[in-house]
């Protein structure tokens, strides 16, 4: 969507406020200085033969204020700032649709599922009191199977932010065949940081037995990590001014926490990404084609809501493309194992069952709806993904 037009709307209602603020406090502080100079003239020393004439002085006051008009100054610039903020709200409800409840439709959900998503969700961010809530209020024990998981891993990612390393290091032990299986370094990284920490508050000879201990086994696997540790030997206690300052940057405690959480949602088989936010920016994303074919489904007097298949693809961003898919372009179905994708000899490819729609049978020749060339089912090839 491209909002390069709302944003310079929204910059010329912004400047037109900031004009009409400025010229209200100028009649404002105007009509300020003559009462203040009327109420100084009162009040000044005088003569007592010859006193203030009061009445005169606030006559002359009346006179200077109908002068500076402050009602119309005010009312001219309102009426100003007034009409930028309804031409704003048109062009918001052209292209920002007020409504979106029209790209509703009813579907059957599988109630229990829900709740276990959002109970999932809270677990998954950390907000267990909310999960523990919802799953009681639900009624769905079941709901608290990865709780348990979950609150490991924040107990983890809590003791790493206070740059306690122990509950990390305890977990990539007890996981590290796993861990190798998924190609994963993450256990030296840890160590690393660790070594890096005994560098710094230790002696050089307790980083040295640190070194030993937990980060030779590294050596032979990570020849260009591994001579860069032992260098940094030479530094102890001033590292920050050595050639290797570099690994004492927060930024490595960030990323290899983030990577302790996206490989221990791995190993529990659970994508790193929270499922509900994604679901959400997908539905997101795709309602403004929701409701465009909306509008057009009720403009042509057809029924939105009865609707069994969308008859055109939303398409949504490649971050939302977990594996692949294809969707046949005659029937517009998605292929599955009882409809697989087929590859004809023009290289065009149709699912299964529409080949067999065109083709009447498996012998019997049929032209290609894309292109003039002709096949029958036994030239077309089954793909696999």
């Amino acid at each position: 969507m491209d909002l390069s037009s709302i944003k310079d709307a929204f910059d010329r209602v912004a400047k037109k406020q900031k004009l009409s603020s400025s010229k209200s406090q100028e009649v404002v502080d105007q009509v300020g200085r003559e009462i203040e100079q009327a109420l100084a003239t009162i009040h000044s020393p005088h003569d007592l033969s010859s006193p203030v004439d009061q009445k005169s002085v606030l006559t002359e006051l009346k006179f200077k204020i109908n002068a500076i008009g402050p009602l119309q100054q005010l009312e001219g610039s309102n009426k100003e700032l007034n009409a930028s903020l309804s031409k704003y709200q048109k062009l918001l409800e052209k292209v920002l649709n007020p409504d979106i409840s029209k790209a509703y439709r009813n579907v059957d959900f599988d109630t229990r599922i829900i709740n276990q998503i959002i109970a999932n969700h809270f677990y998954r961010q950390g907000l267990f009191d909310l999960g523990d809530s919802i799953v009681n209020e639900a009624g769905e024990p079941d709901a608290t199977a990865l709780r348990s998981q979950f609150l490991e891993m924040h107990q983890i990612i809590g003791a790493m932010r206070e740059r306690n390393l122990q509950p990390a290091l305890t977990w990539v032990s007890a996981n590290r065949e796993k861990l190798l299986q998924i190609g994963s370094n993450l256990e030296l990284k840890i160590h690393r940081l660790q070594f890096v920490e005994v560098l710094q508050n230790g002696t050089r000879a307790d980083a040295l037995i640190y070194a030993r201990t937990y980060l030779t086994p590294f050596a032979s696997v990570n020849k260009d990590e591994f001579p860069k540790l032992m260098g940094c030997l030479l530094y102890a206690g001033r590292l920050e001014s050595s050639p290797y300052s570099e690994l004492m940057s927060p930024i490595h405690w960030e990323m290899t926490t983030e990577e302790l959480a996206r490989q221990f949602c791995t190993l529990l088989g659970q994508s790193y990404e929270n499922p509900l936010s994604v679901a959400v920016a997908a539905g997101v994303e795709g309602l403004p084609t929701l409701l465009k074919l909306a509008n057009v489904m009720a403009a042509k007097k057809q029924e939105w809501l009865e609707m069994k298949q969308l008859p055109v693809p939303v398409e949504l961003g490649k971050e939302f493309q977990f594996h692949s898919i294809f969707v046949c372009p005659v029937s517009r179905d998605q292929a599955s194992e009882e409809n697989p994708p087929m590859l004809l000899p023009c290289l065009h490819v149709l699912c299964k069952q529409s080949i067999m729609k065109l083709s009447k049978n498996s012998t019997r020749t049929f032209k290609c709806p894309y292109c003039p060339a002709e096949a029958t089912v036994s030239h077309c090839r089954q793909l696999h993904f």
